[in-house]
Parts: C-alpha cells; structure tokens; sequence
C-alpha cells in the first residue's frame, strides 16, 4: 500500500475577487493556472491528498473555479486561514488586521487535516515536475521529526524585473542546513544583492547559491513547534501585531539555530517559474507553452484520462 503523503498549497494571499491577482493568471493553452500544474504534478509523482489553505470569504470562488477542475483527481480539503485558532485576547487584538498572520500561522490552521507526512508551496510558484518527484520519495521515507527542503540555484528563481523575496540557504557538505535567511533579492549580472528581512547586514552572494522556494517538507510534529513559536511570536511582537508577519523560513531556521533535528536540502533539477511583476507573465507563458510541445504535460491538462496522470 502506498504511503499517503499530503501535498499543503498556500492560497490565503488570494484577494476576494481573482480578476488580476498573479495566483489565477491564466498560463496554460486552455487558461490553466500555475496551481493547476502544482497539483498535476503532485499527483503524478504520489501525492494522495491536497489541503487547500485559502480566506474563508473565497471559499465558493475557489472551489467553483480551482476545485471544480482537481476534485475529480485527486483528495482535496480546504482550510481557512483565520485567527480563531488563536487566544480571545489575540483575536481582539488582530480583528482590525486585514492581511493574513503570515505563511506559518497558516500552517498551523490546517492542523486538524494533516495527520501524515507533507509538503508545503506557495500557490502562485511553478516548482517543475521533479520538484515532486523528489519530495515525494523524501516524504515516503523520512523520519520523525526529520523536515526538508527543496531548493534551487538563486539565480534561476529571480526576475530581471525587479526585486524577489527568497530564501537564501547555507548548506553543510552533506546537505543539511545551515542556516535560511529571509531576503529581499536582486540579480546582478552573475550575483545577487541579498537584504535580508530582518534587517541584518545586507551583502553579495552567487547567483549559484542554495535558494529555497517555500517547497518544504515536514510531518506532523511541525505543528507542536508551530505552537510554541505561535505563542513566542505573538509575545515579541505585541506592540507590532498590524505589520509582522510569522513567516515559516524564519521558524525553520530558528529550529536549526536552536539546535533541532537535521533539515535535508534537496536541489531539484527543474526549472522554478513565477509571476513576481506583470512583466513576468510572457515568460512562464512561454516556459509552459514549450513544455507542453515537449509533451511534459498535456495540451488540455484536465481533459485526459486520470490514467495518464499516473504514467
């Protein structure tokens, strides 16, 4: 019997109305969008259940629109991304905040959904087949405790049109993290101008460094620390709670500074494709136009058989 493995898919940034927001760009020959590809492949490479984290009021929009077209496919389950899950006190006192905790507080909502192994992504990232291949195989053999990461060279993940937020990693000789830094990132000819976002010294590194991408896999035992660090987070910053953000890079590399379980940085061959400025668009249209002629995916992704997503 396969192993379930539950692929998480961030879609809480989505705004009410979908008309010109970057997550539903129309990228495919037949208007898919970027998360159509993102569960695709997931289901090709073994994933066996979708949890959708997206704001309570888009719920029949996104189900009308994105869940109509994977549902048949695969398990999918939706989580809204509230701040019910936290203390009375803090629901008070976030209840004027109109933009979501953050990537980590979202996380920790769907809780009650994942009991297994999974992967985490943002919704409007292009990650490329074997991205899922890769953490598919990791996720079916990991141990307790023991997360990962997808990554990808620096320079591959950044636009020439303007600055990008990454992840930028240091790795050991055995492929461990080192350390995640948050940053805001510039390419520069055959380098990248990195500010990192806590404000820290900013600097120059290769564009051939180690970037993750929000591809991150964990198990369950995430959301015990996810609780603590909630907790910590809220405390820290309560005279901030309008701006700050609880964002899952910068607990991850908490957990590796505090000297958790070993992280495993996994760099995957495929090509990283996203829409950070408009400019951006014509390009992942081209990347995905040129795929489908090579036959990696389908002209009409959800018109074929489910059978062909398993081959």
């Amino acid at each position: 019997m396969n192993k379930e493995i539950t692929l998480v898919i961030m879609a809480a940034g989505m705004g009410s109305r979908f008309g010109g927001l970057k997550q539903i760009e129309p990228v495919g020959k037949n208007d898919e969008f970027i998360i159509d590809y993102s569960v695709y492949d997931a289901k090709k490479a073994g994933f066996t259940k979708i949890v959708f984290i997206i704001k309570e009021e888009n719920y029949e929009i996104f189900k009308e629109t994105i869940g109509r077209r994977v549902e048949p496919h695969i398990k999918v389950e939706y989580v809204f991304q509230t701040n019910k899950i936290l203390s009375e006190e803090y629901q008070e006192r976030l209840k004027e905040r109109k933009k979501p905790l953050g990537t980590a507080h979202a996380i920790l909502c769907a809780k009650e959904k994942i009991n297994e192994p999974f992967a985490i992504i943002n919704a409007d990232d292009f990650y490329g087949s074997d991205a899922y291949i890769k953490a598919a195989s990791y996720l079916k053999t990991m141990e307790s405790g023991h997360y990962g990461l997808i990554a990808y060279r620096l320079g591959n993940t950044l636009t020439p049109n303007g600055a990008a937020k990454r992840g930028v990693c240091e790795v050991d000789e055995n492929h461990k993290l080192i350390k995640l830094t948050e940053s805001s990132v510039v390419l520069n000819g055959d380098e990248a101008e990195v500010s990192p976002l806590d404000g820290s010294t900013s600097f120059t590194t290769s564009k051939n460094t180690i970037a993750s991408m929000n591809f991150l896999l964990f198990d369950p035992t995430l959301f015990e620390l996810l609780e603590v660090k909630m907790l910590e987070f809220l405390e820290k910053n309560k005279n901030d709670l309008e701006k700050c953000e609880f964002l899952i890079p910068i607990v991850l590399n908490e957990y590796v500074e505090e000297g958790g379980k070993e992280v495993e940085v996994i760099e995957t061959t495929a090509n990283w494709y996203g829409i950070t400025y408009k400019e951006d668009k014509e390009m992942v249209v081209n990347a995905i136009s040129k795929m489908i002629d090579e036959k990696v995916y389908p002209e009409n992704l959800w018109k074929k058989e489910e059978s062909t997503i398993n081959e």
